[in-house]
């Protein structure tokens, strides 16, 4: 069984995920640095707060990659579904803290939960909002890549 061929059967692999993830990493990271006029600035993609370089902020992958791997592996390959998980409306900045709460819960389930969103200060319109346009990034690159 070829591991970069679309099977239903297939395990978890992060090694294709994470050559993407690196590549958007670096982006976004000197994105920042041009928004700050040298210094890295993020909004935090569920709080909507202000982020700055040398806070303890995590790359987020809204919708998990394990996630998506699972539910895509029987259409796509491994190559594909990094595309997918890294797509940028899926790839955000959130605090260090949010990340590991949130861990590899899909988001709309851990939003739904009132004690995360009290917990986290999350601004649940303005998370809600990133979710949204998540899905629709991930669903956009998936039609793209399937032919759909």
């Amino acid at each position: 069984m070829n591991n970069f061929l679309p099977h239903p059967l297939r395990p978890y692999s992060r090694t294709q995920i994470d050559k993407v993830f690196n590549q958007v990493k670096a982006a976004m990271h000197a994105e920042a640095l041009t928004r700050g006029n040298g210094r890295a600035i993020y909004q935090d993609c569920y709080t909507g707060k202000t982020l700055y370089g040398g806070d303890p902020y995590d790359y987020e992958h809204i919708f998990p990659s394990e996630l998506l791997h699972s539910k895509y592996k029987h259409l796509l390959s491994d190559a594909d579904i990094a595309l997918v998980v890294n797509c940028p409306e899926n790839v955000a900045v959130t605090t260090r803290v949010i990340n590991q709460s949130k861990g590899k819960h899909d988001p709309e389930y851990w939003l739904g939960q009132a004690h995360h969103v009290r917990n986290n200060d999350i601004d649940l319109p303005h998370a809600l909002a990133n979710v949204k346009r998540a899905k629709a990034g991930i669903e956009r690159m998936v039609a793209t890549l399937s032919g759909k």
